[in-house]
């Protein structure tokens, strides 16, 4: 069993952060299905009074809302907490320039955050999402002097590909500029893809893993049925949380049937499957600390119970093949005997990762 205040390192750096994250998306009605200000208030002291001092937002979460109750609600305590927020989101509809991993948009989006946040530095500095435009070095280069400036701390690095990161921490490191020490990305029982690339990268490479969405935007946590199954191709963000996941792709049958293990552990065990969702991502190595949304105190109570959920191997093994993702070229490949045969010539090897 751990507990909030049993505080981890974060990727290669020193800085402490609790085993699980207060992602505060869910933080402002905005949307259409955030919590309000006392209900946003109520979940981060429950986080906060147990002992968690990892708080992650984003520029353009419920329109800036998010921000400006985050910067709000650590006003009196802002040294106890590590802030993390993002840029890459577009804050300005039909403006080019207003989203994007370029140098403008990196600038101006620390000034927005700094303002909403009401602090004078962002302790960890995001980039969102790959934009398929900007260059490396002028990422690497804005992020490094954003720390050398005071207004950023540590940078981390969400949603892009593992050869892109690999290259941009290369650059970071052969330079001497400021490394990526976190790799936000979605992560759970029904999105293991990652484990494929992303998540070796980030051990190998002294990035902690941060998983999103470790409920599988909620599937996971057994509240939808086969008759709810649909998806969704619509571009905007939908008002309801049924109509985020449908986007997401994950409303579907394989998904079903991984949340029905889930409930059937968790039943066995006496958790909930909010509990088992997140524990089972607690249990690999490379987590550093799952990102929880709550848009209510209960959901956050019963998340934040995961520390102390104990799975046997016999759930794990339940749940990984449940959950397996297939497996994908040159692993596939390498992994055949006739080509291990080919390689250690019948030899037994010890073998690295």
């Amino acid at each position: 069993m751990t507990h909030l205040d049993h505080y981890r390192l974060l990727g290669r750096s020193g800085l402490r952060v609790s085993p699980i994250a207060l992602g505060t998306m869910t933080f402002g009605p905005d949307w259409g299905w955030g919590a309000d200000t006392g209900e946003a208030r109520r979940i981060f002291d429950l986080y906060v009074d147990r002992g968690g001092n990892f708080v992650d937002t984003a520029v353009n979460y419920t329109d800036g809302a998010s921000e400006s109750l985050v910067g709000e609600f650590i006003k009196d305590k802002r040294d106890r907490i590590v802030l993390a927020t993002k840029f890459t989101m577009a804050r300005e509809p039909g403006n080019p320039n207003s989203g994007g991993n370029h140098r403008l948009n990196m600038l101006r989006s620390v000034e927005q955050s700094l303002r909403q946040l009401n602090t004078d530095r962002i302790d960890l500095f995001y980039l969102h999402g790959w934009d398929m435009t900007t260059q490396c070095d002028e990422v690497m280069r804005g992020l490094d002097d954003l720390v050398r400036s005071g207004k950023v701390d540590y940078v981390g690095i969400c949603n892009t590909p593992a050869w892109r990161i690999s290259q941009m921490q290369t650059i970071a490191d052969l330079r001497g500029w400021s490394p990526f020490v976190a790799l936000q990305i979605e992560y759970s029982l029904v999105e293991r893809t990652v484990e494929h690339e992303l998540i070796p990268m980030g051990e190998a490479l002294g990035m902690g893993v941060l998983p999103w969405s470790p409920l599988g935007g909620g599937v996971l946590t057994g509240k939808y049925a086969r008759s709810d199954i649909a998806d969704s191709r619509d571009a905007s963000i939908s008002p309801t949380r049924k109509g985020i996941i449908a986007s997401s792709g994950h409303l579907n049958e394989r998904s079903i049937e991984i949340a029905d293990v889930v409930c059937a552990v968790a039943k066995e065990v006496g958790a909930s499957p909010s509990q088992v969702a997140i524990a089972w991502t607690l249990a690999n190595p490379a987590v550093t600390s799952p990102v929880m949304g709550a848009r209510t105190f209960s959901q956050a109570e019963d998340n934040l119970g995961a520390l102390g959920v104990a799975l046997s191997p016999d759930h794990f093994d339940r749940l990984n093949q449940a959950s397996a993702p297939d497996p994908i070229f040159p692993t596939r490949f390498v992994g055949r005997p006739m080509v291990q045969q080919l390689i250690f010539g019948g030899a037994s090897v010890a073998v690295r990762d």
